[in-house]
């Protein structure tokens, strides 16, 4: 029992460690790629600015959608389906 308990501490403690040198590793790399990046000339001295979650509309497509109130194409699919579903049962 302690055996198991010792060895499922050394793997947890393991990828842990692997992981924490993961994230920094991981950070470091991107800072100094950003510090290159900017000495080249690649990106801007003020550096990416980071992407916008909401994005206007504009012109026609502006006002909002109606959704169709006349469902009889949908009916005459749902039972087209609903037909060929019940001549395959027989």
């Amino acid at each position: 029992m302690s055996d198991g308990l010792n060895l499922m501490l050394f793997g947890m403690g393991f990828v842990f460690i692997f992981l924490t040198l993961l994230v920094i590793v991981t950070s470091l790399m991107s800072r100094i790629i950003i510090a290159y990046e900017k000495s080249v000339g690649a990106l801007p001295e003020d550096g990416v600015p980071s992407p916008t979650a909401f994005i206007p509309r504009h012109g026609p497509l502006a006002q909002p959608v109606k959704p169709e109130t006349d469902n009889s194409r949908l009916i005459s699919v749902l039972t087209a389906a609903v037909h060929k579903f019940r001549s395959r049962k027989k």
